[in-house]
């Protein structure tokens, strides 16, 4: 015998309505996996509020940080790759190409031009790591090689932001010869008595570490950010021992004396700035 009766709710009775949430709104950190609002990480120049760790910005935040409001002007946006060697790997460098331009709005893995820092009239170049990793081809070195260009012709102080996994292999010995090409053009800025501030995101690798990110008067990095020629993993197998913890970031290269400073990204404006009125 029961001792009640419950009535059964029909399940058109039951409404459940859904909350659409924008995708986008809440991201991971990764470093400290805290659930980041996105809008906050933004404000925050993409530096996480919860552990300080150093997100990656795209070029233009790069410029726009640097830079003050509405004072820059991108320079030899015309410039774009080829393919002389017809290369092909899973899909055809052509192809390689025009996916990145859709997805990044560039031609290519760096943006330069002019603008003034602090009121002071400055030639920059940021690299993009969202086009093919922010590999240097022959489009990179040019852009960049005209940059110290104008930098000398116009006394203008130089400074890059470099973000990048090296050379690109799609273009072979053409790529290669970038690291040449920047680096003399960059002997006749030093010459010239312009001064170069080089700044170090996350990460620097291969042929950019080799050439013109550590030609800087100044060499900057960002906190945590990993510079180095070859990875971590690579060198571990290659002389079969273990690395000490640390290896290839920031702060161990400012203890053993291969860069100047690390700073955080708020302070970076404004060091910089300080930085060329001593070296003016």
């Amino acid at each position: 015998m029961a001792w009640f009766i419950r009535s059964k709710t029909p399940k058109e009775k039951l409404k459940v309505k859904k909350i659409n949430i924008p995708e986008g709104l809440w991201l991971k950190c990764d470093s400290c996996k805290e659930i980041i609002y996105k809008t906050e990480l933004d404000r925050n120049f993409r530096v996480c509020p919860k552990c300080s760790f150093h997100h990656r910005m795209n070029a233009y935040e790069r410029i726009i940080l640097l830079t003050d409001d509405e004072s820059f002007v991108e320079k030899d946006t015309g410039i774009y790759p080829e393919d002389p060697l017809r290369f092909r790997d899973v899909k055809r460098y052509k192809e390689r190409l025009k996916t990145y331009t859709k997805k990044t709005g560039i031609k290519d893995a760096v943006v330069c031009g002019e603008g003034t820092l602090n009121g002071r009239n400055v030639q920059i170049c940021a690299m993009e790591f969202g086009f093919m990793g922010g590999s240097m081809g022959s489009v990179v070195g040019e852009k960049i090689t005209r940059a110290i260009e104008r930098a000398v012709n116009k006394k203008n102080p130089f400074i890059t932001v470099s973000c990048s996994g090296g050379a690109r292999m799609q273009e072979g010995i053409l790529s290669l010869m970038q690291m040449a090409k920047t680096s003399v053009a960059l002997a006749q800025l030093s010459e010239a008595k312009v001064p170069y501030i080089s700044v170090l995101a996350d990460p620097v690798t291969g042929g950019v570490t080799a050439s013109f990110a550590m030609l800087g008067d100044v060499i900057i990095a960002e906190p945590g950010a990993l510079v180095g020629f070859a990875g971590p993993r690579v060198i571990e197998q290659t002389i079969k021992q273990k690395l000490p913890e640390g290896f290839q970031r920031a702060e161990f290269l400012l203890e053993h004396g291969m860069i100047d400073m690390v700073v955080h990204r708020k302070e970076l404006k404004n060091i910089i700035d300080k930085l060329l009125t001593l070296l003016r």
